[in-house]
């Protein structure tokens, strides 16, 4: 995960920005989140910038609540959930009202004919019906705040499903009643453990089962809040429980299980709420493969959006993805109660030289920070481990004292060390009574420190006093059953409080009216067309992205005027709407020097283009730029997200390594920077082989006014591809070689 953090833009920076009508990210830091009476604000591209967060308290905790559909009736489906929903609304202190139009009680309570004969209004009505539409146009009378509907055969069966729900939603949105589902079931109304107490885990899942890893950490002393089913997503969906779970005071932690997101911008604006309240949220999220993603539009009906897309927008606004419900639980069961991080440094604590090496090398290769100790350190630990043994980190005991007091005071000053924020203790099997010791130790260890203690414990049998009574009965100490686990979960503990301690939301310094380039670039674009190069700079050029000396000439002669005005050597290329790859063609010309090479260049490219039968606007005249790094930089239409931004290695490197980096506007000179470190080739631009470093700061402020190009024309741009964008040496600024650019 990465962190987010803020460079100083230079003065003269902050004016070619403003001079195109961006907003410097330099605002002051704003945590808290937007009121409720912001929602209706908009962006320059006409999205929102805040979202509502809905009131779901009276959903979760009704006062009141009927059940459509309701039956005692021995083998029926619909008596199994009424005998819980029941049993549920006991324990929550609700009403219940059976609705049914041919009982008159249902398990002993009155049971009514219809909703309109419910005896007072209600906040949540269960629908046990096939068909919730007409249902749904009944309450609309009733003011029920909530319902929820179990049915399937909607938009997870294909077009018919798709077109009934898209009714149900129309009647939902009629009615003014939110609506949860279809197509989901009773997970929201299972029994949670009121004896836990800290901070809670809430749970949001699309496929019911994939929540049940998480619902059971609860016997293992780990609290559960709430459980959101959110199925096929007709009305409410992942996002508002999101926006609602992280404005709860006794939520820690969020997880989700995702297999489509419904709207992209609603999901970043939860995201960004859990953010500014730094509430992690941690998800897994289907859809990675082809064949994850068809299986996850067959099943909730949703757009799974380029798995790359979701990844960087994930990562963009702090939500962590993992891969497996294991990692799930585990990683939300730890950001949910650990304490902030004193310090980045990790130091591995074991019983075995070999344990120590093998779980360093992983956490090293994960990405974390092992810091070897002082040399006053290692002085001090060897006043109670052996001298032959390494205690720089790993530090090996060779087995953990266990007849006296040695083991906590090893502990202790491990502890103490002020470069350490994590001990993890990686225990691979049981070896009473020194592991049974060990674990009193760290339990007793973590009670005293406000540092985070992790141990695993590999014993595959998990019936060992020392697991199951001492370290889980703790709720202090982080237990893990895998190294893989332990890694991931620390990792995102530690990248979750980076990101969020210096988080500031890029909704905050959105643009919200179009630039004076926006009026340029309107009047260039040709709906439904791809330009000419030469138009496409200029679209650039609107923008203020710096261009080559050029002209446009139709003639041979005129060529040759423009080459003495660009200046020697030159570079031709052929112009028209439909040329995409012109070298491929032969339709580019570099290093041209003298009058003579002009002349043949230019009859070269119109013959070419004559053969082809690609019509021309003309031949450019380029100055020729040599000097620097090639990069790309685009944008392109994603079906869920809207318009991304694009960087990555240009010219031909871009279709052989594959190497970019995204981000879905907004986002801040911060999160264009990080763009940049996330390329496996960044090295070049720092300049290698004695090469000089690039100007990286003049490629950040092509990346914002690309993002600023992208929001005002995201409605007419289809796609932009500035390929190659020649980086110079540092100060010297960056050179739009050639431009690409498709009309919608």
């Amino acid at each position: 995960m990465l962190g987010s953090t803020h460079g100083t833009l230079t003065t003269d920076f902050r004016a070619r920005v403003e001079a195109c009508g961006e907003t410097p990210r330099t605002a002051v830091h704003s945590t808290a989140a937007p009121s409720d009476g912001d929602a209706a604000e908009l962006d320059v591209s006409g999205r929102p910038l805040h979202s509502d967060v809905p009131d779901l308290d009276r959903f979760f905790r009704p006062e009141s609540v009927a059940v459509v559909g309701a039956s005692d009736a021995d083998g029926r489906p619909n008596t199994g959930i009424t005998r819980q929903l029941i049993a549920w609304a006991e324990r929550v202190g609700a009403r219940i009202h059976p609705v049914h139009p041919t009982r008159t009680t249902v398990f002993g309570l009155p049971c009514h004919a219809s909703v309109a004969d419910l005896p007072e209004e209600v906040d949540l009505a269960v629908l046990l019906v096939s068909d919730p539409v007409p249902v749904i146009e009944q309450l609309a009378d009733t003011k029920v705040k909530f319902a929820v509907a179990f049915a399937s055969g909607f938009a997870e069966t294909g077009e018919a499903g798709a077109a009934a729900q898209a009714r149900l939603s129309a009647a939902v949105r009629r009615s003014g009643l939110r609506l949860l589902g279809p197509n989901t079931n009773l997970n929201a109304f299972e029994e949670f453990r009121e004896d836990l107490d800290g901070p809670a885990i809430a749970l949001i899942t699309q496929s019911g089962h994939q929540g049940r890893p998480v619902y059971t950490l609860q016997e293992l002393g780990i609290r559960l809040s709430h459980w959101a089913p959110t199925g096929n997503e007709a009305d409410l969906e992942t996002s508002d429980f999101i926006s609602y779970f992280a404005e709860r005071p006794e939520v820690g932690a969020i997880a989700c299980y995702v297999e489509g997101l419904k709207d992209g911008r609603q999901f970043l604006l939860a995201a960004d709420r859990a953010a500014r309240n730094g509430v992690p949220v941690v998800a897994v999220k289907v859809g990675r493969t082809e064949t994850g993603a068809r299986t996850a539009a067959s099943h909730t009906g949703k757009l799974t959006g380029a798995d790359t897309v979701v990844d960087a927008a994930m990562r963009q606004f702090g939500v962590i993805r993992v891969d497996g419900l294991d990692e799930l639980q585990d990683t939300a069961a730890l950001l949910a109660r650990a304490r902030p991080p004193r310090a980045d440094g990790v130091v591995v604590y074991s019983i075995s030289g070999g344990t120590g090496a093998h779980f360093s090398d992983l956490a090293t290769e994960a990405g974390l920070t092992l810091p070897t100790l002082s040399a006053a350190k290692q002085q001090e630990l060897h006043q109670w481990i052996p001298d032959y043994l390494g205690v720089a980190n790993p530090v090996d005991n060779g087995g953990h004292p266990v007849g006296d007091w040695r083991g906590r005071k090893i502990i202790d000053a491990i502890l103490a060390d002020p470069s350490v924020g994590v001990l993890i203790c990686p225990i691979t099997g049981p070896f009473p009574p020194m592991s049974d010791k060990l674990a009193q130790d760290l339990v007793d260890a973590a009670e005293a420190t406000d540092k985070l203690i992790c141990v695993i414990w590999g014993s595959p049998i998990g019936t060992e006093e020392a697991y199951r009574t001492t370290l889980l009965g703790s709720s202090r100490v982080a237990t893990f059953r895998t190294f893989g686990n332990c890694i991931t979960a620390v990792r995102a503990y530690l990248g979750h409080h980076r990101f969020t301690a210096s988080y500031r939301s890029p909704f905050d310094d959105a643009p919200r009216t179009p630039s004076p380039s926006f009026r340029k670039a309107q009047a260039l674009m040709r709906p439904g067309q791809q330009l000419s190069e030469h138009a496409a700079k200029q679209l650039l050029r609107a923008y203020g992205i710096r261009v080559p000396r050029e002209q446009l000439v139709t003639s041979a002669a005129a060529a040759v005027r423009a080459a003495g005005l660009v200046g020697y050597p030159v570079v031709m290329k052929a112009s028209g709407p439909q040329l995409g790859h012109k070298t491929e063609l032969g339709l580019v010309k570099i290093g041209l020097t003298s009058a003579s090479q002009i002349r043949d260049a230019y009859r070269e490219l119109t013959d070419i283009a004559r053969y082809e039968n690609i019509p021309l606007d003309g031949v450019l005249v380029c100055q020729m730029v040599e000097r620097g790094v090639e990069m790309v930089v685009g944008v392109t239409q994603d079906d869920l997200f809207g318009p991304t931004v694009t960087v990555g290695l240009g010219g031909v490197l871009v279709e052989v390594l594959h190497d970019a980096a995204v981000r879905v506007p907004p986002f801040g000179e911060d999160q264009a920077r990080h763009m940049l470190t996330e390329l496996r080739g960044h090295p070049l631009l720092e300049g290698v082989r004695g090469a000089p470093p690039a100007d990286v700061d003049a490629l950040v402020e092509v990346i914002l006014r690309v993002q600023r190009m992208a929001l005002e024309l995201g409605d007419v741009l289809s796609e932009l591809d500035i390929n190659p964008l020649m980086v110079l040496p540092r100060g010297q600024g960056a050179v739009a070689l050639d431009a690409l650019a498709v009309c919608r």
